[in-house]
């Protein structure tokens, strides 16, 4: 089969310029309700991802994501919310941008087109066969993604990607594909849009179900979170009062006492004293 990419086809729409605002929303909305449905399609690809992740994060490997543009600015930021989220250290989930750090606020021009320094970005984490890569690119035809996975390929580890076209040349080469057919967008080409949108659909479903996987969640909290705001440690405080039923008096003792919510039930008596 041809590989046509669907995220460059031409738009539904037309004469966007001549839409009144009210217009323009309506059609930007009516196209996003139907990404969610393209993410529901994949989940079997997300599922068998998703268990190679929980498996290597078990036994002390570590997922990265690398991608370029908004794809690479998406993993970073899924990658950056995990250590507050689940407590897990920075090293766990690693995003990897084409063009270094100064891609996630400003285009570099070209860093996408390499075909050897996303081998290199990883091997400066020492990647190893305890890891997973999963590769990001809308397009699916982005070298310095695609070139990293065929290294990792070739280096026996194990490799995943998120692309929104399928048959695309980094689907071939990922072991374990996810595609999101989303379809042309609003805009012509323009894949932030519900491309991006899927790929954050996706990206949450990875860390926050390998997460569970691991033993982040009790019941439906986060208790491993990180208590770096006042937001955070009022929930945290209603956590403690909710699943021990004491006062928010003895629930912030605990809290300052311990700094962690696991860790504050799991060292309370009923008699308010901890071990």
């Amino acid at each position: 089969m041809d590989f046509i990419k669907t995220t460059e086809q031409d738009s539904k729409y037309n004469h966007l310029e001549k839409m009144t605002v009210k217009e323009i929303l309506t059609n930007i909305n009516q196209e996003d309700q139907t990404v969610p449905f393209a993410v529901e399609k994949a989940l079997p690809q997300i599922e068998a991802l998703v268990n190679q992740v929980a498996e290597k994060l078990k036994i002390g490997g570590r997922l990265f994501y690398i991608g370029a543009g908004t794809s690479g600015r998406l993993g970073v930021v899924d990658a950056s919310e995990c250590p507050p989220t689940f407590g897990v250290a920075p090293d766990v989930v690693i995003g990897v941008i084409a063009g270094g750090d100064m891609a996630i606020r400003n285009s570099v021009e070209f860093a996408e087109d390499s075909t050897t320094q996303g081998w290199k970005d990883l091997e400066a984490f020492h990647v190893n066969k305890n890891d997973v890569v999963v590769g990001i690119a809308a397009s699916g035809t982005t070298p310095y993604v695609i070139s990293a996975l065929e290294h990792c390929n070739r280096n026996g580890i194990t490799t995943g990607c998120i692309t929104c076209n399928d048959h695309s040349p980094l689907a071939l080469t990922a072991n374990y594909p996810i595609v999101v057919i989303v379809g042309p967008e609003f805009i012509t080409g323009s894949s932030r849009m519900k491309a991006g949108t899927a790929q954050k659909l996706v990206l949450n479903m990875i860390t926050t179900t390998s997460m569970i996987q691991l033993g982040k969640v009790k019941g439906n909290k986060m208790v491993d979170m990180q208590l770096s705001n006042n937001k955070l440690v009022n929930r945290a405080t209603r956590m403690l009062m909710n699943e021990l039923q004491i006062d928010k008096a003895l629930a912030e003792t605990l809290l300052l006492k311990h700094g962690n919510v696991r860790a504050a039930i799991n060292n309370y008596t009923h008699d308010g004293r901890t071990t």
